[in-house]
């Protein structure tokens, strides 16, 4: 195993925060994963998963082991009548994924490119953007047990996908790590063209059948113009859910400020626009130390420079008490913090 002591996670989690692991261990391999079980200090230890740090806030040093997962590669396992089975290793870029299906004349993931982190993170968050999820497409997922070293399958009933959340998230957090992921590509391919920026670019560009290319080439456009790149401006992507809503409590927001963005969900509930909650709370381009909200959508909190993780947890505890206050939305982070 490549094991390293004292790290600067500065450069391993895209917010760009401060903090330092007392040890970090390279997970390039399965086996790694059953050394650090069998390992005499590592085995009993608490562990902390890391995949491309795009989900986290870290407030403090980590004392807990930090796993940090690097498993490559990308693969064709199945080509069936009705599908395309693709897998990918938990270390790999999503965002790398993602583009190598559209090389390989896939389409099915078009509508996530360009999120940050890493193909293992992925379902720990059911990461979703522009009116598909990581559960619409997946297939299902190895991993191996932290307590016994033993590998384990699950399928997508067993992850229990809730919006940006999984078993991952609760039961197994932190007790087991994804080491390689299957997606279900379905043939034929049909274009979700449903969310709002999409049919913008559609009527833009006079493209009415739109290939898997195309949506991908815009979705990527779309974020570009919206997001900073962590790579210029620490960040982690979207820090807030969207909440849902029921009916009644949509009709009275909308009563109450009739341009607030919502969404019909399939159950009968409604998604609101976070980022338009928080705009309407006229917290866009303010900040707190080091960390503010990024001016070109209020939804996402940056690093400008030298923040740290406390200032930032200040700040989003400032705009989840000013929603509340005006909306009465308790907004809920996206990214899991550290302390």
């Amino acid at each position: 195993m490549h094991i390293e002591t004292a790290v600067n996670l500065r450069a391993w989690n895209t917010f760009g925060l401060p903090a330092t692991a007392q040890t970090l261990v390279h997970i390039d391999e399965e086996a790694d994963v059953r050394r650090v079980v069998d390992h005499p200090e590592f085995g009993p230890a608490p562990k902390f998963i890391l995949g491309g740090g795009s989900n986290i806030v870290l407030a403090r040093d980590v004392t807990a082991c930090v796993l940090k997962v690097e498993i490559p590669g990308l693969r064709i396992v199945e080509e069936r009548a009705d599908a395309v089975i693709v897998e990918a290793g938990a270390g790999e870029s999503w965002h790398r994924l993602v583009a190598w299906t559209i090389e390989q004349g896939l389409g099915g993931l078009e509508n996530l490119a360009l999120i940050p982190g890493t193909v293992g993170a992925a379902p720990v968050q059911n990461i979703g953007a522009y009116g598909l999820e990581l559960a619409d497409r997946f297939d299902s997922l190895d991993g191996v047990d932290l307590v016994t070293g033993r590998g384990f399958t699950l399928d997508r009933r067993l992850c229990r996908f809730g919006y940006r959340d999984s078993v991952f998230k609760h039961e197994l957090a932190g007790k087991s790590v994804i080491t390689r992921v299957r997606f279900r590509l379905p043939r034929p391919w049909q274009p979700v063209l449903g969310y709002l920026d999409l049919l913008r670019k559609i009527e833009e560009t006079g493209v009415t059948h739109p290939d898997a290319r195309q949506i991908f080439d815009w979705v990527c456009a779309i974020r570009r113009a919206k997001l900073p790149d962590p790579a210029v401006i620490g960040n982690a992507g979207s820090f807030f859910k969207n909440p849902v809503v029921t009916p009644e409590q949509c009709r009275d927001i909308i009563a109450r400020d009739p341009h607030v963005v919502h969404y019909p969900m399939d159950d009968g509930s409604f998604k609101l626009a976070a980022g338009w909650l928080i705009d309407a709370c006229g917290w866009k381009g303010k900040s707190v130390g080091g960390a503010a909200v990024y001016e070109k959508q209020a939804l996402v909190l940056v690093n400008r420079g030298e923040a740290r993780g406390a200032e930032v947890i200040t700040l989003a505890r400032a705009i989840q008490e000013s929603v509340y206050g005006r909306f009465g939305i308790r907004l809920e982070p996206e990214p899991i913090v550290v302390g």
